[in-house]
């Protein structure tokens, strides 16, 4: 029920958005009722995909990624003027994973030893601080996924969306988003099918290696 009030809110203030209002007013009304789903979303994607930057020397936190992303969309909505609660937070998705992706960049591009400071030690080699060329390669992958596929990817298997939960964002039925997600898994593992062996190989129902996640090397 809750979700079903805020997609209606949010749906109101982006109606006001493309209309006559002021557009400053419009925009601010529409983040500050769509700030709890943001920072749910926020928090899923950090946590779930990028679980390194939650980890020293960084120590990111939903609230600091939350407010990174509302900076990102003050500026994108000058321009930008999503019609539908989808395409909003569509867009919010995308500035969530640009905003990731330039924190880890960043941290990748520090010197490995920095000494000691702050009572912290450098990440040893080999450890998972350092995005791989396998990594940045599956990051476009994804990005270059089909409009619907990567919406899909994203709100289920990137920010932690249950299926269920996925339509009142997505405005999609259920058999929709599940057709799409499978679609998108799909073209992954053809794409990136060549980086594990062949009895390992990613297949149409397993998630492909993602940014920061141990287990996928």
């Amino acid at each position: 029920m809750d979700q079903e009030r805020t997609t209606a809110a949010v749906q109101r203030h982006l109606d006001q958005l493309a209309g006559d209002a002021p557009a400053a007013p419009a925009v601010r009304a529409l983040l500050e009722r769509a700030a709890d789903r943001l920072h749910h979303l926020c928090a899923a994607l950090l946590h779930r995909s990028y679980p390194r930057l939650t980890r020293p020397p960084l120590n990111l936190q939903a609230d600091e990624l939350l407010g990174a992303v509302v900076e990102r969309l003050l500026k994108a909505l000058r321009r930008a003027r999503p019609g539908t609660v989808r395409q909003f937070f569509a867009l919010a998705g995308q500035h969530m994973r640009w905003e990731l992706n330039d924190v880890a960049r960043r941290l990748d591009e520090q010197p490995a030893a920095v000494g000691l400071r702050d009572g912290l030690v450098p990440a040893p080699d080999g450890s998972d601080s350092g995005l791989s060329a396998e990594g940045r390669r599956m990051l476009e992958v994804i990005g270059n996924l089909p409009a619907d596929e990567r919406e899909a990817f994203d709100l289920v298997r990137l920010q932690g969306l249950t299926q269920a939960e996925t339509p009142s964002t997505w405005a999609a039925s259920a058999m929709t988003v599940s057709r799409r997600l499978k679609s998108g898994l799909q073209l992954l593992a053809e794409a990136l099918g060549d980086l594990r062996p062949d009895e390992n190989r990613t297949g149409p129902n397993r998630t492909p290696p993602v940014e920061g996640r141990r287990d996928h090397g």
